[in-house]
């Protein structure tokens, strides 16, 4: 893809897109479902500090990496076309470590044995779609009941949609605010990367001190106000130290609410699907992003280029996942108590 241009050969960028995008999202749902199968289920304070292990990891990448693009932009010898080859360097490289992980045993063949029984008959096809995609839904609606399982959903589905608008236009606000893209490697990525780090740890040990749902609804209030900081900026103009405050608070905030999330997806798996599930939920938590956020542009036009209204609103999205998540506590509560 660094190869190419998207004047001449968009179907070629299109293709190898949604080949990187399916990848992606494949190396995604392994990574989760490995760290599931190596925590044992019991074991609640674990699923809290490997979900905060993962966000840190998470945002290594994300953040380390993602800075160095923007550095050697501002360089003359570099171009993109470059700058991606040595990125695709990078993660072939990083890819190394997966070869020398050990799998996590679980012991699966005793429930694939009883849904064998019941196929019997039945197509290698449609035995590895009940296996892999239907029997996973199916138990976890049978397990939590229909009405609960939705409830479930909707909250996973609302919880970060504000945060979701804001990421979705944050780096096209900095360039037209002012910012350089070495301010953006800076305090954008290289900052935000650290103190994602840092405070998913401490998001980590707060769960396993106070409960998955008081971890939930403290970190949504918080993320609530650290987007007003947002609207600050866009009415004073492009300051540096303004910035870098704000990156330090929507990366506490952010950091605590995706540990306290990913803790409790986790916690609403069955490890004998651990993987599927928790790629069903997890779709659902960034669908936010992909399908309403995505019009989050014609939101900031809509508003005439009102950027602080636009950081207000993204603010006031919380609140309903919030309320909701207030009406599901007592069923949270229960799950965690095992």
């Amino acid at each position: 893809m660094s190869q190419l241009t998207a004047t001449y050969d968009l179907y070629y960028v299109a293709l190898i897109g949604l080949l990187i995008a399916i990848a992606s999202a494949t190396q995604d749902i392994a990574i989760d479902g490995f760290r599931i199968d190596c925590i044992d289920k019991d074991d609640k304070d674990g699923l809290s500090a490997g979900s905060s292990v993962a966000t840190a990891g998470w945002w290594t990448g994300y953040g380390g990496l993602g800075a160095i693009p923007f550095f050697l932009a501002d360089l003359t010898a570099w171009s993109w076309p470059d700058i991606y080859v040595l990125l695709a360097a990078i993660m072939a490289l990083l890819m190394c470590g997966t070869l020398i992980a050990d799998e996590p045993f679980i012991d699966r063949e005793a429930l694939l044995h009883n849904i064998t029984r019941s196929t019997s008959g039945s197509s290698p096809f449609i035995y590895w779609m009940r296996t892999t995609l239907l029997t996973p839904f199916s138990e976890f609606f049978s397990r939590n009941g229909v009405k609960l399982a939705a409830s479930f959903l909707l909250f996973i589905f609302l919880f970060k949609i504000g945060e979701a608008f804001l990421g979705r236009m944050s780096i096209v606000f900095y360039k037209e605010i002012g910012f350089s893209n070495s301010d953006i490697a800076t305090y954008s990525k290289l900052l935000n990367w650290w103190v994602t780090i840092i405070f998913s740890l401490l998001g980590g040990l707060v769960n396993i001190r106070y409960g998955i749902y008081r971890g939930l609804m403290t970190a949504g209030v918080a993320m609530a106000a650290s987007n007003l900081l947002f609207a600050l900026i866009a009415q004073t103009g492009p300051s540096t130290s303004l910035l870098a405050v704000t990156v330090i608070v929507d990366g506490f905030t952010g950091a605590w609410s995706t540990v306290a999330m990913v803790a409790f997806i986790s916690l609403l798996c069955n490890r004998a699907f651990s993987a599927t599930q928790y790629a069903l939920m997890a779709s659902l938590s960034v669908a936010g992003r992909t399908l309403v956020a995505s019009s989050s542009g014609v939101v900031v036009d809509s508003l005439h280029g009102d950027w602080s209204l636009f950081f207000i609103l993204t603010a006031a999205m919380v609140i309903p996942s919030l309320c909701f998540l207030y009406t599901i506590r007592h069923h949270i509560h229960r799950i965690e108590r095992g």
